[in-house]
């Protein structure tokens, strides 16, 4: 078992070994933390990392960790845990994630529920339109088992977010054969290396949408856990950031949140 911690930076870690920092945009730093793998090493995506996040992480394992059984991903600030907190003594260990894996074909982060815009709504509220309108076309026409899944999200205001996930390596191999399927099929359609800032990282941010049409599509069965954060969510700030960018519609308060 490998739960891989997708880090652009030298961070805190849990103690617990089935945790493997991964220093994602190695191909594009200087040396590696001492304690990580950088995600430039066997096959790999490396420098695709300002346009596909932690993304990169996941593609690394995908082809470097073949001989796990179960596979999974967190954020150096975010992961699963037995309760909701901000200490690393919470994550979840290998007998929690096997026991939850009993029942469950995939573990995942407790959803989000927008409760006042849906998923679409939401997307073009905070990114660029073109790409969300590509990943819709992309769908229809390569992935058509899928696309029930997808209008459904589209109009549902509940979402498992971050691309966070633990799963058996059948099912590992699976999603990811869906997720970057669709991926390269949207990069050949957009100017994704003409974006600026945020709006740059728009393969990490589609990608949050395919894991619950993937989840529906294959009739998984999910087991939710509560977030373990190391950083303190400011909610007062995102609550006004979502407020502006569905009232105001103005460039300047597209964040993601």
């Amino acid at each position: 078992m490998k739960i891989i911690v997708a880090a652009h930076k030298p961070y805190q870690m849990p103690e617990d070994s089935i945790y493997q920092p991964v220093y994602v945009g190695s191909a594009l730093k200087g040396e590696c933390p001492a304690g990580y793998i950088g995600d430039d090493t066997g096959k790999n995506m490396s420098e695709m990392n300002p346009y596909y996040n932690e993304l990169t992480a996941m593609y690394w394992a995908k082809y470097n960790l073949q001989n796990e059984d179960i596979v999974g991903l967190a954020h150096y600030r975010r992961y699963l845990g037995s309760k909701s907190s901000h200490s690393l003594q919470d994550v979840l260990t290998e007998a929690e994630i096997r026991k939850g894996l009993e029942g469950a074909d995939v573990l995942l982060p407790k959803v989000r529920n927008y409760y006042i815009e849906n998923q679409k709504d939401h997307y073009l509220n905070a990114h660029l339109n073109e790409p969300y309108f590509v990943l819709e076309q992309v769908i229809h026409d390569d992935y058509p088992d899928f696309e029930p899944a997808f209008l459904a999200l589209e109009k549902s205001t509940k979402i498992h977010l971050y691309n966070m996930s633990i799963m058996p390596q059948a099912l590992f191999q699976d999603y990811t054969d869906f997720v970057f399927g669709v991926l390269a099929k949207v990069q050949e359609k957009i100017p994704y290396d003409t974006y600026q800032g945020q709006d740059a990282r728009v393969f990490g941010f589609l990608s949050e949408r395919l894991m619950d049409i993937w989840v529906e599509t294959r009739r998984h069965k999910y087991r939710e856990y509560p977030l373990v954060t190391t950083e303190k969510t400011n909610w007062l700030d995102k609550g006004s950031q979502f407020l502006k960018r569905k009232f105001l519609n103005s460039d300047q308060t597209r964040t993601h949140f």
